[in-house]
């Protein structure tokens, strides 16, 4: 590992945290969140949802097991900044092709180590997430807060457009189409959502996130998927819009972004978590069966459950503070969750919902 010169985070409300530069030099800006997985560090480092997000792990050993070329949930890490009490300089994984920092500095992502996440961690649970700097240039406090407060505020803001793909494709996983036709909005697609769809013998067209409804329906989909995504949901209109205008015509499922979208189509509100969902370890209760599962998740805002309409049921809820995990529709083909049933990283719980999807398919 290279000589760590002296960094600095700096909160939006005034708070200061030293520590050591890690990864790329210089000075990233984004939402400050934490996420208490302990391993998959590549997959939330890849994960598009995370996009204009500083990313805190909350475990404190990371980069031990280095990266590879098979672990990434997209082409390319999308944080803006990431935060670790300690960076591994030891590679010790069979499966490894590289390490962390070496991966941070490829990737022009700025991260910070030695530093007490700890303390970090509790103080966005006590004042919620906000925006900070990461910064190895500029080391004057009062500087880097004037530039906190000067970011991009997530509220209002439609990250989808920066994520999703420039022209509509096919995933190619290589394994024999026996079931039905799938077009999938690209909002931030997590790579591990297609592998499960294809896992089941769909085939799968991968369209841009600003795709017209007209044009989805032309290609003919047995179902459309709502993907995963960042930003404020609210401001990704033009999905809404769509997702209105195929309603009853395939059946539709949606995780995460996808989930909100589908919410605030069928008339529902949404609104902003304190310091939202992230890591592995999330309960949530399947309503209709009583069981609990131990889920994945990354998202900092939440249907909100006063606004359903009477023809939308709550099919799923944390256990942690009773937030909308999943809804269905009483009447269309239509449910969604707002955790990540693919993991990546994560448990298993919660993949009958891809089987859910199949069989909503094929009773149409």
């Amino acid at each position: 590992m290279r000589h760590q010169p002296l960094a600095l985070l700096a909160l939006e409300d005034g708070a200061i945290f030293r520590g050591r530069a890690f990864g790329a030099r210089g000075e990233r800006c984004g939402e400050v969140v934490f996420t208490t997985g302990m391993t998959g560090y590549q997959e939330v480092l890849t994960d598009p949802s995370y996009h204009g997000q500083i990313v805190v792990m909350t475990y404190p050993h990371i980069g031990n097991y280095g990266v590879n070329n098979d672990d990434a949930e997209s082409a390319r890490p999308w944080v803006s900044g990431f935060i670790v009490r300690e960076a591994s300089p030891v590679v010790s994984n069979w499966r490894a092709t590289g390490d962390l920092e070496s991966y941070l500095i490829e990737n022009k992502i700025s991260a910070l180590t030695e530093i007490d996440t700890r303390a970090l961690v509790r103080h966005i649970r006590t004042r919620g997430a906000m925006r900070g700097i990461i910064s190895s240039d500029d080391l004057d406090p009062e500087t880097l807060i004037h530039k906190s407060r000067a970011s991009r505020e997530m509220s209002g803001a439609d990250l989808a457009r920066d994520v999703t793909c420039a022209n509509a494709y096919e995933w190619n996983y290589q394994l024999p189409i026996t079931n039905y036709h799938i077009v999938a909005y690209d909002f931030g697609i997590k790579h591990n959502i297609l592998r499960m769809l294809a896992a089941r013998g769909c085939r799968v067209t991968i369209v841009p996130a600003t795709t017209r409804a007209e044009d989805v329906l032309a290609l003919k989909p047995d179902g459309i998927f709502l993907s995963n995504g960042p930003g404020d949901p609210a401001a990704v209109t033009y999905a809404i819009d769509a997702t209105k205008k195929f309603l009853g015509r395939v059946p539709v499922f949606g995780i995460c972004l996808g989930h909100q979208i589908l919410g605030l189509a069928l008339g529902a509100k949404t609104y902003k978590l304190k310091f939202g969902h992230r890591g592995g370890n999330q309960p949530v209760k399947h309503l209709p069966s009583g069981r609990v599962e131990i889920t994945t998740h990354n998202h900092g805002f939440a249907v909100d459950a006063n606004s359903l309409p009477g023809d939308v049921e709550i099919t799923h809820i944390n256990l942690n503070d009773d937030c909308i995990e999943g809804l269905r529709h009483k009447n269309l083909p239509a449910f969604s969750v707002q955790y990540h049933p693919e993991a990546a990283p994560g448990p298993h719980d919660a993949r009958y919902l891809f089987d859910d999807f199949i069989e909503m398919m094929e009773r149409r």
